[in-house]
């Protein structure tokens, strides 16, 4: 790496009107890439219904091709139709020649992907998938290529230009086609009534997995964990139970743990502040009645906007009125809800 300014590569910009114009290129790129995808818009009409139907209608699986750039994308829109609802796969054409064909079945649809519609790999296995008995979707820029005119469904993504200056490198092309496969994958899923509990289950690692996926009963503390006291515990007992707990807060309970009230640690703060010594009143003078709750089959998410929108630490949870639990922001950020 240069160790100083003066050893930069002449290359790197080192003027403002080389900067303006890194600048000036940099927007030309975006307004020719957003201009393409604006003229994908009235061209939706020539296949895409027809190739969500052949996709709705297949009981296999979609298997996307493509080779190059287009074989990157490809990998992108497998991957965005198997979170979303429609099982693909990505086979790359070179290698699908030499054996991995084997994964086409009958009942499957291929969606393949080439620009010009006459990429040499992408040709060599079009009989194949055809005597299979898979049908094809071809996603070219091209609609009078021999790869379009042999598939069951079109999706044409031509382009007026590429973004790069020498209006060779595939820029503007790939992006395109990458909208469309979302395009797709977002049709497919309005279809299929693929909702935002069924997205969490194809990604149970990632933050909205688990907000949507965790309930309360995951993370609860039971209630052989959760300090109860009786209405009739002194002051002095009750703080050593709150201690014993750990979760700020006491739950007061009759006999059959039907929930009276609650005593946290700021119920406490707001007793010592009374006039007189408060400890030996009985704790149902201090509690604070109708405490809120949560019943343990609700979202641990729903208990964190619990909590928040009335600007609490600990809610309770509970069934039919008795206790079973309770839960605080501290167990929420530990299962990482919050």
């Amino acid at each position: 790496m240069p160790e100083s300014l003066s050893d930069a590569p002449d290359s790197l910009p080192s003027s403002a009107a080389d900067a303006a114009r890194m600048e000036a290129l940099a927007a030309r790129t975006l307004r020719i890439e957003a201009e393409a995808l604006e003229s994908l818009i009235p061209r939706l009409r020539a296949g895409f219904a027809q190739a969500v139907a052949l996709i709705l209608a297949s009981a296999g699986r979609v298997i996307v091709s493509g080779m190059g750039k287009s074989g990157h994308i490809a990998r992108k829109i497998a991957a965005t139709l198997a979170s979303t609802g429609t099982p693909a796969y990505f086979v790359h054409p070179g290698e699908a020649s030499h054996g991995d064909l084997g994964v086409v079945q009958d009942g499957d649809v291929v969606l393949v992907l080439s620009n010009s519609g006459e990429t040499e790999e992408v040709l060599g296995i079009l009989p194949a998938i055809k005597r299979r008995g898979a049908r094809l979707i071809a996603m070219t820029g091209n609609a009078a290529s021999t790869l379009a005119r042999q598939a069951d469904a079109h999706l044409d993504a031509g382009v007026a230009q590429e973004a790069c200056p020498l209006n060779l490198a595939p820029t503007a092309s790939t992006t395109a086609a990458l909208a469309l496969g979302d395009a797709l994958a977002v049709a497919l899923l309005d279809a299929r009534g693929f909702g935002p509990e069924d997205f969490a289950r194809s990604h149970p690692g990632g933050s909205l997995g688990r907000r949507l996926l965790t309930h309360v009963r995951d993370v609860m503390r039971p209630v052989e964990q959760t300090p109860c006291i009786a209405p009739t515990t002194r002051l002095t007992e009750t703080i050593l139970a709150m201690s014993r707990g750990g979760l700020g807060m006491a739950v007061v309970t009759d006999a059959d743990r039907c929930i009276l009230g609650i005593f946290t640690d700021g119920d406490l703060r707001r007793a010592l502040a009374l006039p007189g010594d408060p400890r030996d009143v009985a704790i149902s003078e201090l509690m604070h009645a109708n405490p809120h709750c949560i019943d343990p089959g609700r979202l641990a998410a729903e208990a964190a906007a619990l909590m928040e929108r009335h600007r609490i630490n600990q809610v309770l949870v509970a069934e039919d009125g008795a206790l079973v639990g309770a839960l605080n922001m501290h167990d929420l950020m530990r299962a990482r809800v919050i």
